[in-house]
Formats: C-alpha cells, structure tokens, sequence
C-alpha cells in the first residue's frame, strides 16, 4: 500500500467528507441514555474530539469530555458513552481505555482504519466507524472530524450530512483557503523558523491546538497556544519586548469583550515590532472552522519546505516508540 502523501491529501480534501458521508451508518442512540460523553485518541485522533466537543458545546445536554492518556475518569459507568479513535487501531494508550470502559461497563464506539481496535470492535458487535487507509494520521482530520459530527448530531437528532456536504461542495474549489494559506506564508516566510503562538478565542481553541501539532509534526517547529481571556490574566505579561514568536490571531468575534482584548494585545505587540496574521474571520461556523483547518495544514506544509524538513517522517516518535516497546 502506497502512502499518500501531504499535499495530495490536502489537494483532495474532499474526498474525506465524501467518504464519511457515503459509508455513515446510524448508531440508533439517543442522548437520553447517557450522563456523559467521553472521547478518547492521542494526536492526530484526538483532535477531532476537541473540535466536535466545541462545536456542539451550546447543543449536546450532557458533558463531553476528550482525554488523550491511558485512562477514562473515574465517572465512567454504564451511563457513559466512549467513543474511542485510533487512525491504526493499535495506539496504546487507546487501546488501553478500551478495556477500562469494557470493564466500567460503558457504551462504546469504535473510529478506526484498522489494527486491533478494530478486531475488537467488530469481536464485541460494537459500532464502527472506518477510514480509509494510506493516509498519515494527522492528515486525516477531514475523515475524523466529519464521523464525530454525524455521531454526536445523531444523538442529539441533528442531521449532519447536509452541512458535510456542503463542506464537501465548498472544497471542490478551495481558493478561499489557498489564498488565506499564501497570505501566512508570504507574511512569514523570512522568518518561519520562529517558533508559533496561535492566539485564540474559545471557539478556535481546538483548531488553534491542530495547528500546533502540525507546525509541530510536518514543519519540525515549536508551536503553543494562548486562549483569551485566560492569557490576559499571565501570558501577556511576557510581552515587554520583541519575542522571537510568529503570532497567528484566531477571533471568531463572538463575544465583544474578548475582541476588545485581541485588539489590545495586537496593538501591544505590534508596537514591540511583532510580525501577527490576523486571520479574517465572522464567526465559528463549520465551514470557517475547515477554511482555517486547510489553510494552517499548508502552511505547516510550506514551511516544512522552506526548512528543507521531511514532513512524512516522524523520527523521534518513532524512537520513542521503540524505546516504549524495549519497556514493555
């Protein structure tokens, strides 16, 4: 099996949403029966969980938690939803959580492209949901992502096909997103081996961790987020001087309170001499949510370039992951 590589993954985009769409099948569970949601995945896995647990935060009626550990809480019992994602099927640590809520007696759905998650899921006539294979974990955001809006809309009665669908239509032609992507890099190209502050509101804050992870991953680069209000109370008294940072603005500008705080921490760090992309945006709708997504993984992408890294290759995980095997 060929491995796909970056850019044709995000040339076609649109194939994830297709493929979500195409192979969803109803899981005929109602929010009703549960007292919490827990979604478990490490990495490009987890993220997913992050976004949709954002997403659906003013509509799901129950919490909806996302834990990347060995783990589930101890509140997890027979009231409890898991659903558990690992792109191979092997992660360890998911693997883990699995038999933690088989033994709490959790309710549990499986998102895998193979591997021993799935084995299991399919041992224990639990509902599946696939991806398809070839692909490097984090880049199969648009597979993930899209399973746990139809999974978590479906428990509400919320229909997600259509907005999915239209997502799909949207990236047929991603020049929208390209041109947002031109804009970073070209803001930050003679200096993109800075590292990355992603300064967001709530409803960006999952996306402003993905980014992280792909500037981490593919560009080999240092990349942390600041969540306002919260950074106004600590962070921002590190910014008395010019910092060696790119700084990307995430504001979705749902509440005016906090954009009047983007707008003095942009006004503070411009005035130290601070190089900030203010990325447009009106709003945290799920089609601003995927423009943002797209753009930051190409420039995670044309950075890896400009630093002449190989953004397939994953070296120190790798080694972590042989020196984790000489333990177990």
């Amino acid at each position: 099996m060929s491995v796909i590589t970056h850019e044709r993954s995000l040339e076609n985009f649109k194939e994830q949403f297709e493929y979500a769409i195409g192979h969803y099948t109803s899981h005929n569970k109602k929010i009703s029966n549960y007292n919490n949601i827990i979604i478990g995945g490490l990495g490009g896995s987890g993220i997913g969980g992050r976004i949709a647990r954002s997403y659906f935060i003013n509509e799901m009626p129950v919490p909806v938690e996302v834990f990347s550990d060995y783990h589930v809480p101890a509140y997890a019992g027979e009231r409890t939803l898991a659903i558990l994602c690992s792109y191979s099927g092997n992660t360890e640590e998911t693997l883990t959580m699995f038999g933690e809520a088989q033994d709490r007696g959790c309710d549990i759905i499986v998102m895998a492209a193979g591997g021993t998650l799935t084995d299991l899921a399919k041992k224990h006539e639990l509902p599946l949901y696939t991806i398809a294979l070839g692909y490097q974990p984090r880049m199969t955001l648009g597979f993930a992502l899209s399973n746990l809006l139809l999974i978590l809309g479906e428990l509400i009665g919320k229909d997600m096909k259509g907005s999915l669908s239209q997502i799909q239509e949207e990236f047929s032609n991603p020049s929208k997103a390209l041109e947002r992507a031109k804009e970073m890099h070209a803001c930050f190209k003679d200096q993109i081996a800075n590292s990355f502050v992603i300064v967001t509101d709530a409803a960006y804050e999952a996306v402003g961790i993905r980014i992280c992870q792909q500037i981490q991953e593919n560009a080999k680069g240092e990349s942390f987020v600041s969540v306002l209000p919260e950074a106004n109370h600590n962070m921002i008294e590190s910014y008395y001087q010019k910092r060696d940072h790119n700084f990307i603005f995430l504001n979705s500008g749902n509440n005016d309170r906090v954009t009047a705080r983007f707008e003095f921490l942009h006004k503070l760090l411009s005035e130290k001499g601070n190089r900030i992309y203010q990325y447009p945006l009106t709003g945290s709708d799920l089609s601003s949510l995927f423009e943002v997504i797209h753009a930051t993984d190409w420039l995670s992408i044309w950075a890896s370039d400009d630093k002449n890294e190989n953004n397939m290759e994953v070296g120190i995980i790798m080694d972590l992951k042989g020196y984790l095997a000489q333990k177990a």
